[in-house]
């Protein structure tokens, strides 16, 4: 079953047209993974970078988490993906030898099902505390919107070299 994007609204309020955005780009990021088989979703985008489009789905899923659950609704949940880099970070992006995608899939759509849980109804201006401030549900929908942006395009070019398939 093809991926359903829909294009956001082009007249409606502010939180329907960030809500719209948002989900759009979620969308995108689905459709440039369908069709493709777990060692072409692992399929890293050139040397020497490992950035492949299970890594970014992986990612996602670690990103909508850390925004939507740990900082707007303040859960003390653990990252999902245990970090594999010398730093202590790897925020998903590398892939386990024996993952399969659907998995990974299905965790990162129930992120995504918890993000709009936790900011429905809530107001734009809404705060919660972080790094030392505070950070608005306004500020987390543009830098969401903004992460995905920049993924989908990452998406795009590993989607193209993989089999041709090139566009959002």
């Amino acid at each position: 079953m093809a991926v359903q994007r829909n294009p956001p609204p082009m007249t409606a309020d502010e939180r329907a047209t960030l809500d719209g955005w948002l989900d759009f780009y979620r969308a995108t990021l689905e459709s440039k993974c369908e069709g493709l088989t777990d060692d072409q979703l692992r399929t890293a985008s050139c040397a020497p970078s490992p950035l492949s489009l299970f890594g970014l789905v992986q990612h996602l899923a670690e990103v909508e988490r850390n925004w939507f659950r740990r900082v707007l609704a303040r859960e003390r949940v653990d990252a999902i993906y245990p970090s594999t880099s010398d730093n202590g970070r790897d925020d998903g992006f590398t892939v386990a030898d024996g993952a399969g995608f659907g998995e990974a899939l299905a965790t990162w759509r129930a992120e995504v099902a918890a993000s709009r849980a936790n900011s429905a109804g809530r107001d734009l201006g809404a705060t919660s505390p972080y790094g030392g401030g505070e950070v608005s549900l306004r500020w987390i929908f543009s830098h969401m919107i903004a992460e995905y942006a920049r993924h989908c395009g990452h998406a795009d070019l590993i989607r193209e070299r993989i089999d041709g398939a090139a566009g959002i």
